[in-house]
């Protein structure tokens, strides 16, 4: 049996993950913002006959607060932790700082990210082939990063914030999997490409009718899930790895970013000092 966190789980490709791990009767905590959401996840849980393996944990995972919270919560909870899924993501056209002061998309899509990967890594240590899956942009060649203005005070974008939070993400795993942390976990990067499970955000008309577009044309969720599965069934030998759409990455599209990993690991930890 499997114990496994999933953030922003309660919707697309997390609820989906979800589902299918409570089908084998794993372990399975969820992590999302709506409560209403985190009920429905229960019901289909009981409906499983699952429901001692199902737990749903409330947050607001772009506030620094909470996602300290939450891992405090989650090592109170389990005494190991087979997987760590970040899903968590919203898109929003229009920029929005949240209560701390960090911009929303920069602070959902990647300190969370961050804060959630290292401030569960010890309980993560402790499982037999432990994984973290970070279902992000990895391979994408669209956006780059704004190392003058990481949080898009001017000029932002929305597509832009997006594709550079994919960048970063990447930068994280390279940062995660550097050989003198000596983790025994794996980092692993997903680019499921476009699934039939909607796409969570706040949009202007223009951006909402080229997401309705895309959705016409997106794979069926379990296709997209799929190479998901087994990189958490059975973790790649290697401290990191990335997958786009199902196609395994060559090395080189992440070693050739270590100097800018250590950067962003640097600033992200200035960031959070206070």
């Amino acid at each position: 049996m499997k114990t496994l966190v999933i953030s922003g789980g309660t919707s697309g490709i997390g609820e989906a993950l979800a589902h299918t791990y409570l089908r084998r009767g794993d372990n399975v905590l969820v992590i999302g913002p709506n409560p209403e959401k985190g009920k429905k996840f229960l019901a289909v849980a009981d409906g499983l006959g699952a429901r001692q393996h199902a737990f749903f944990t409330r947050a607001d995972l772009s506030l620094v607060a909470e996602n300290e919270r939450v891992v405090k919560e989650i090592k109170e909870q389990f005494s190991a932790i087979d997987a760590l899924v970040l899903c968590a993501r919203f898109f929003r056209s229009f920029r929005r700082v949240t209560s701390e002061g960090f911009e929303h998309n920069f602070a959902l899509y990647y300190l969370s990210r961050y804060l959630l990967g290292y401030g569960l890594v010890d309980l993560l240590e402790k499982a037999p082939e432990p994984v973290i899956m970070n279902v992000a942009g990895p391979g994408v060649e669209a956006g780059r990063i704004h190392w003058g203005d990481l949080e898009m005070e001017t000029g932002y974008d929305g597509w832009a914030a997006m594709f550079q939070g994919g960048k970063l993400n990447d930068l994280l795993g390279v940062s995660f999997a550097r050989a003198s942390r000596g983790y025994r976990t794996r980092y692993v990067l997903d680019f499921p490409g476009g699934t039939a499970t909607g796409f969570a955000g706040e949009f202007e008309p223009v951006t909402a009718a080229r997401v309705q577009e895309m959705l016409r044309y997106a794979k069926p969720v379990e296709a997209g899930i799929a190479p998901i599965v087994s990189a958490i069934d059975a973790p790649p030998a290697e401290p990191l790895s990335g997958f786009f759409e199902g196609r395994r990455l060559h090395p080189r599209h992440f070693s050739r970013h270590e100097s800018d990993a250590l950067r962003l690991d640097a600033l992200t930890k200035k960031l959070l000092a206070p």
